[in-house]
C-alpha cells in the first residue's frame, strides 16, 4: 500500500520507473463509457432510485468511484477532445490530434496497452456496442491517420494479424463487403464467427471469436432484443477467456458506446438506457471480482457529450418518473408516430403513459408542419425526411420538459470525467490523474 501511495505522489511521466509490484493484477478489464460525463451517473442514480423509499439508492458509480480525469486532446486540437484522440490517451498514454488511432501527432505508431497485454501472453477480449472498428476500440487495436478510414480500419485487423481472442459488437457493413469478405478472411484463418446473441452461450473453446450483431452499431438499448446486450456480451467473454486456462490471466477492453450517441442526438430517453446497460455490466464484474480478487476493473468516460445538465431553465427539478416507464427508444417511437395516425391512444402506448392535450397537439403539429432542425448530430440519419426529424425533435422535447433536463450542445464537452476502479491494485487510480496517466498506469502493471 506504501508502494502504491507513493506513486500517486509522481507525475504520469515517473509512473512508469517508480512502481515495482511483484503481485500484479493478473486480469485487467478496461472499461469506457464514451461520453459518460459526471451528469450522467448523477442522472443514472436519480433514474435509478426508487421513490418509493426515502433514500436514494446508490448505484455501481457512487460505490466505485475513485478519482477524476482530464480529457484534452494535443495541443494541436484545443481542448476538447473527440473519441478517437480519448481512446488513444487511454489506450497508449499519449496526447494525439482528434480522428488519430493510436499514433501520435506527428503520425508514428505507438503500443497499446491490449498490444502490450498480447506481448507478454495474456488472453484479449474486446466488447463494444458500437462496429468493432468504431474510435474506441480501433484506438485499442490499430493504428490509423483518421477514425473514418472505416474499411481500412477493419481491414487491419486482418492484415496486422488478429489480436484479440474474442471480438465483441456491431459492424457487418465494413466485413462483408462487395469488395473484400473479411468474414470469409478470418474463418480460414481458424476464427469462429458468430451473428447471433444466442449464439454465445456456445462458444468454442479452441479457436478464436468474431462476433458481428448488426449492420453498424448495435440498436438502442431499449429497442435491442436484450435490453442488457453489454452485459450479455461481457459475461459471454469472461467465460470464455476464464475457458481458455491462461495462466497469465486477460486483458478486456469495453466499451458503452451508445451512451455517447444519446448525448449527441440530446436523448435523454435513451442515453439512461445505456447507462442502465453499463451499470448492470459493472455489477456482474463486481461478482466476478469478488470471486477472483486478482483481477482489476477501471471504468472511465474518454469525455462528455451534450452538456447534460440535470434541471435546467431556472427550475430546481429534475423529474426521471417517465423515463422509468418508457420501453422503447426515441426513434423507435418516432417511427411510429410517422408512419401511423397520430391519436391519444397511440401516443399513450408508444411513450408508455399519458400525454396531456399539449403534448399530442405538439406531436400532431410537428408532423403536420415539420420545423426544419438545424442542430448537428453526428449521428443523425442522413437518410431521414424533413418530417422524421421534425417529429423526432418534438419526442425528446416532450421528455426534456416532462423531466426538466437541459443540453448545451450536439458535440463534446471539455470538462472533467470520473474514474472509478474496483479489485486488486484499485486505489493507484485514486485522485485526480489525466487521461494519459491511466494508461501509464496499466502499462506499468503490464510487467
Amino acid at each position: 500500500m506504501k508502494k502504491i501511495l507513493s506513486v500517486l505522489l509522481l507525475s504520469g511521466a515517473s509512473v512508469a520507473s517508480a512502481y515495482a509490484a511483484t503481485n500484479t493484477p493478473k486480469n485487467i478489464i478496461m472499461i469506457i463509457g464514451d461520453g459518460m460525463g459526471p451528469a450522467y451517473t448523477s442522472a443514472y442514480r436519480y433514474y435509478h432510485d426508487d421513490p418509493k423509499t426515502k433514500k436514494i439508492e446508490d448505484t455501481v458509480f457512487d460505490r466505485t468511484l475513485v478519482g477524476m480525469s482530464s480529457t484534452y486532446p494535443a495541443r494541436v486540437s484545443g481542448y476538447v477532445t473527440d473519441s478517437a484522440a480519448g481512446a488513444t490517451a487511454l489506450a497508449t498514454g499519449h496526447k494525439t490530434y482528434n480522428g488519430a488511432l493510436a499514433i501520435t501527432t506527428d503520425k508514428k505508431p505507438v503500443e497499446t496497452v491490449l498490444e502490450r497485454a498480447k506481448k507478454l501472453g495474456k488472453s484479449i477480449g474486446v466488447v463494444v456496442t458500437s462496429q468493432v472498428n468504431h474510435a474506441t476500440p480501433a484506438g485499442y487495436l490499430t493504428h490509423n491517420v483518421s477514425r473514418q478510414n472505416y474499411d481500412q480500419i477493419a481491414d487491419s485487423y486482418v492484415d496486422n494479424g488478429w489480436k484479440t481472442d474474442i471480438l465483441l459488437g456491431g459492424g457487418w457493413q465494413y466485413f462483408i463487403r462487395k469488395d473484400r469478405n473479411l468474414v470469409a478472411e478470418l474463418k480460414a484463418k481458424g476464427v469462429d464467427y458468430i451473428d447471433s446473441y444466442e449464439q454465445l452461450a456456445n462458444l468454442p473453446s479452441n479457436k478464436p471469436v468474431l462476433g458481428l450483431f448488426a449492420d453498424k452499431g448495435l440498436p438502442w438499448a431499449l429497442d435491442d432484443t436484450n435490453k442488457n446486450r453489454l452485459s450479455l456480451m461481457t459475461k459471454a467473454a469472461v467465460k470464455y477467456l476464464e475457458a481458455l486456462n491462461n495462466p497469465k490471466g486477460f486483458f478486456m477492453m469495453i466499451e458503452g458506446s451508445q451512451i455517447d450517441w444519446g448525448g449527441h442526438g440530446n436523448d435523454i430517453i435513451d442515453a439512461m438506457g445505456e447507462m442502465d446497460d453499463l451499470a448492470k455490466t459493472l455489477e456482474y464484474l463486481e461478482g466476478f471480482v469478488k470471486k477472483h480478487p486478482d483481477t482489476l476493473v477501471i471504468v472511465t468516460a474518454d469525455h462528455s457529450t451534450g452538456g447534460l445538465t440535470v434541471a435546467a431553465n431556472g427550475k430546481y427539478k429534475w423529474n426521471p418518473d417517465v423515463l422509468r416507464t418508457m420501453q422503447h427508444s426515441a426513434n423507435a417511437i418516432t417511427k411510429q408516430l410517422i408512419n401511423n395516425k397520430i391519436t391519444a391512444k397511440l401516443a399513450d402506448k408508444v411513450f408508455n403513459f399519458t400525454l396531456t392535450k399539449d403534448e399530442l397537439t405538439q406531436l400532431i403539429n410537428s408532423k403536420k408542419t415539420p420545423q426544419k432542425d438545424n442542430s448537428h448530430n453526428l449521428y443523425a440519419d442522413d437518410h431521414a425526411s424533413k418530417v422524421q426529424k421534425s417529429v423526432l425533435k418534438m419526442v425528446k422535447h416532450i421528455i426534456d420538459v416532462r423531466t426538466n433536463t437541459g443540453w448545451t450542445s450536439t458535440g463534446h464537452t471539455a470538462v472533467d470525467v470520473p474514474v472509478f476502479a474496483f479489485g486488486q491494485d484499485k486505489a493507484l487510480f485514486n485522485g485526480f490523474q489525466d487521461d494519459t496517466d491511466i494508461a501509464k498506469k496499466i502499462f506499468t502493471l503490464l510487467k
